[in-house]
């Protein structure tokens, strides 16, 4: 299909390469370069788990954020002009975007450490300011192809449906939270369009400036903007997941928190009161990551098993510890949010 696509996009003369999948992931990606030429990501898509209609209601979304200023990799249309492409071969539907390189680099791709001489503050407080632009964005959006709901996935029939009836704990647990946040107000300023993965994986770094790019937004959906700013919480783990003292990586966190607020509010309004949610909306994102691993066993064909890191979630979620247990007993520095396998 390369040479199809090539033609479509214009993309004659460029060197590609693929890009190595991870797990759960759901793509095909090649990166296009070419001397003089702005670097190029082509994603194809090719399983049955989204319609035209969600591709279309993605790449509308990031081309909205990016006309107004929101700091993502635009959508780069085909030459018939149109942002999403699809080709049939052997009777098999492709989604084909293309989308500009983001500037920059990933945290991971730099060894974490950020730019040379300038504190790390700066990081912290730019994701919030970045998420907080999106945020804002979104409050004044208005798709002609709509994406999903959060309640449209997360709800009880789809749980009970994929998770084990041996867990029986955990998903009483789940239909609890859910029924918890289904309470929940959804006015324009609490709820809409969210990127839904907002980690350090899915944005890029320009090391000269610190402007964060933001990318991947097939996971966005219709959300309680609580949920990505309780994903900022999730990240922030990593800078002092190794430290033992409960007391010392809660200083850590509440310090880095309140630097990422700052960014996020220089931005966008947010309500003290909806601060009080954090902890819900950090268990939210719990149970995304439990249903999440199920979804990846169950589309590789495998028997649902428990490994440490899911053992640990379930764990947290049975025993409704909070904070992802970070300052409770079950947490060990020596093996990160890890606990004894939950046997199925």
């Amino acid at each position: 299909m390369l040479p199809l696509v090539s033609e479509l996009y214009g993309l004659e003369g460029y060197e590609f390469q693929l890009i190595p999948a991870h797990d759960g992931g759901r793509n095909v990606v090649y990166i296009f370069e070419k001397e003089g030429a702005d670097a190029r990501v082509l994603r194809i898509a090719f399983l049955p788990d989204r319609s035209r209609e969600d591709f279309l209601g993605e790449v509308e979304y990031v081309r909205y954020l990016f006309e107004r200023g929101g700091s993502v990799s635009n959508v780069v249309s085909s030459r018939k002009g149109n942002l999403l492409e699809e080709i049939t071969h052997n009777n098999h539907t492709f989604y084909i975007c293309l989308f500009e390189k983001a500037k920059g680099k990933r945290l991971v791709d730099n060894h974490y450490q950020y730019r040379e001489g300038v504190p790390i503050t700066e990081y912290y407080y730019n994701c919030g300011k970045t998420l907080g632009k999106l945020h804002n964005l979104s409050k004044g959006y208005t798709p002609v192809h709509s994406r999903h709901h959060f309640s449209d996935k997360y709800n009880a029939e789809y749980i009970d449906q994929l998770i084990p009836d041996s867990l029986s704990l955990l998903k009483e647990k789940l239909f609890e939270l859910l029924t918890t946040i289904e309470g929940l107000d959804k006015n324009r300023d609490s709820y809409g369009m969210v990127h839904f993965d907002y980690n350090d994986g899915n944005y890029s770094i320009d090391m000269d400036t610190g402007q964060i790019t933001v990318y991947d937004f097939d996971n966005s959906c219709y959300c309680w903007y609580m949920f990505d700013l309780a994903g900022l919480w999730t990240s922030g783990v990593g800078w002092i997941q190794f430290e033992p003292d409960a007391d010392k990586r809660r200083k850590f966190m509440d310090e880095y928190f309140q630097t990422v607020l700052a960014g996020y509010r220089s931005e966008t309004e947010l309500e003290d009161s909806m601060l009080d949610m954090v902890p819900l909306f950090i268990k939210v994102s719990l149970l995304e990551n439990i249903v999440d691993a199920f979804e990846v066993m169950r589309n590789n064909g495998e028997e649902p098993t428990c490994d440490e890191e899911l053992s640990y979630l379930i764990k947290c979620m049975e025993d409704d510890i909070p904070y992802k247990g970070f300052f409770h007993e079950i947490y060990s520095c020596e093996e990160p949010f890890e606990y004894e396998v939950h046997d199925i």
